[in-house]
């Protein structure tokens, strides 16, 4: 495949280029929609030191983790969950992975104690880009698109999931996570 033909869809993740150095500096994105309309994702590495009953009003007690999801919107909640179609209103995005659903049939699986914290990510904002932008991001080598597993997107240690995914890329990309985040520095 020429590089003029990457293949993006939803469920990839994103991984911005070394020399980002904006909001997207070394952020890994969870791709939850990708058409002709635009493209959606939410930023896994950027964790919030609040739960998300912390975060949402009238909420019951839930431990997930929290994220800032991105620049667009961050008075904005989207979760992402492995809870499956048991929350009505969800959206498939890969086998095992959803994106949201009603916050009321969750506020209830919470309040039963039927919703584990650990398969529930919550984001304050999202990325967002335009129809074309982001393909026109990666022919500029700003991002490096990769499919995630399960482990990558729910990852226990998000302050290391840049430098590992591209590590187990192999290649240039376990290279690439060796790079110093100041070049000066080097």
């Amino acid at each position: 495949m020429q590089k003029n033909e990457i293949k993006i869809e939803h469920g990839n993740i994103l991984i911005s280029a070394p020399h980002l150095r904006d909001f997207f500096k070394r952020s890994v994105i969870y791709l939850v929609e990708h058409n002709e309309n635009g493209s959606i994702g939410f930023v896994l590495n950027k964790p919030l030191k609040y739960r998300a009953d912390e975060l949402i009003e009238g909420f019951p007690e839930f431990t997930a983790r929290t994220f800032i999801g991105g620049p667009v919107q961050t008075d904005l909640v989207n979760f992402i969950h492995r809870a499956g179609e048991i929350i009505e209103d969800t959206y498939k995005i890969a086998e095992g992975i959803y994106w949201g659903g009603s916050f009321e049939s969750l506020k209830e699986l919470v309040a039963l104690g039927k919703a584990n914290p650990d398969d529930f990510l919550f984001f304050l904002g999202y990325a967002g880009w335009s129809p074309d932008q982001l393909n026109n991001e990666i022919l500029n080598n700003s991002w490096i698109v990769t499919s995630p597993s399960s482990e990558d997107i729910f990852s226990r240690t998000p302050g290391k999931l840049w430098h590992d995914i591209l590590k187990n890329m192999g290649g240039e990309y376990s290279l690439m996570s060796t790079f110093p985040e100041d070049p000066s520095v080097n």
